[in-house]
């Protein structure tokens, strides 16, 4: 089956910096409210929906999670020449800003490129220093008075690159985690006979705490819990073997544990069994800093939840482009999807 890569350019293109996701809200609402049989917006701006079960004697909830936020900045100052400082939302690696076009969203997108102290001016300690995202600035082009009128102190602000595809892979910002976002919508469209009631979670705020996944599971309750986000990619000149976390091409990932979660032994013992016996290609994760929604899909509901995570291989992460391997995108869909359709198949006694 082909990617929709329309879906997926518009998914990863639209702008949604932690807490201020309502734009990729309304394109998720819009796209799966024919695929599920409940939906809605919790007041923190998680939307769950809910795709019952076939049966459910049990009355079990299996939780999957998504993040729609894409790491941001957030306009803190206006200088008297009509440059923009701004704050971080979520981690940025700060020397890929350099030069890059933004996008602040106030009463009306404007763009803007990220400016610095040039190179021909740096002393050479200034040169050989690794650069700070409290260096740069944001140049919109406009004198003070004509930024003011429509940028304002807490607007958000969003990179501008549109997704284009390269070989095998799709090449945009927020591939993390809007490449979840799409790979949910699609299980969602796929899912037929799951036994359990699937809760469906497009959360926000992840890149700054995993805030609407501990908010939605603690609501869900679930049994059952899948967190779905990007993973380091690290297959690159210089790297060590035992650096490289995972490969692009080599299949989906199985999360084994991240700095915030050790993941149920048997849910990963039963996702390797589904992946060998649907012959999906797949390639464990280990990931020893960072953390996804899987640790609030885990911990946050009363009871606890049995919880793995299906993971994307990526390069390039938190940076300004990140880029996916298409097989590696399709092989996740079909893993998670085959995953929550046989979940009533499995001992999880032992």
């Amino acid at each position: 089956m082909a990617l929709n890569i329309p879906l997926l350019k518009n998914v990863c293109e639209i702008a949604g910096a932690p807490g201020y996701e309502k734009r990729v809200r309304d394109l998720v609402i819009a796209e799966v409210t024919p695929l599920v049989d409940e939906l809605s917006v919790d007041n923190l701006g998680n939307v769950i929906t809910i795709k019952k079960g076939v049966s459910n004697p049990d009355g079990k909830k299996v939780m999957v999670a998504a993040h729609m936020d894409e790491i941001g900045f957030i306009v803190t100052h206006i200088d008297e020449q009509g440059f923009v400082r701004f704050h971080t939302l979520g981690g940025f690696d700060p020397k890929t800003l350099t030069a890059q076009r933004v996008i602040i969203h106030g009463k009306e997108d404007v763009v803007g490129v990220m400016g610095s102290k040039p190179i021909h001016v740096m002393t050479a300690e200034e040169r050989q220093k690794v650069a700070k995202t409290t260096d740069y600035f944001i140049d919109l082009g406009m004198s003070k008075e004509e930024v003011e009128k429509v940028v304002s102190i807490g607007d958000p602000i969003t990179r501008e690159r549109e997704l284009i595809e390269m070989g095998d892979c799709v090449n945009c910002k927020s591939i993390d985690n809007r490449v979840s976002v799409f790979i949910l919508i699609e299980t969602l469209r796929q899912l037929k006979d799951q036994p359990y009631d699937v809760y469906g979670v497009f959360t926000v705020q992840e890149e700054v705490g995993l805030r609407g996944a501990n908010v939605s599971a603690h609501t869900i309750n679930p049994d059952f819990g899948f967190g779905l986000d990007t993973t380091i990619a690290f297959d690159l000149p210089g790297a060590q073997p035992h650096e490289m976390v995972t490969k692009l091409g080599e299949g989906t990932a199985i999360k084994v544990m991240d700095a915030s979660t050790i993941c149920d032994y048997r849910m990963v013992a039963y996702m390797k069994e589904v992946a060998t016996k649907n012959k999906i290609q797949w390639q464990p994760e280990i990931l020893t800093a960072g953390g996804t929604d899987t640790a609030g899909v885990q911990r946050m509901g009363k009871d606890g939840a049995i919880s793995g995570a299906v993971s994307i291989p990526t390069r390039h992460l938190h940076q300004v482009i990140e880029m996916a391997h298409k097989d590696d995108i399709q092989a996740s869909i079909d893993l998670l999807t085959a995953c929550l359709e046989n979940l009533d198949q499995y001992d999880w006694s032992h």
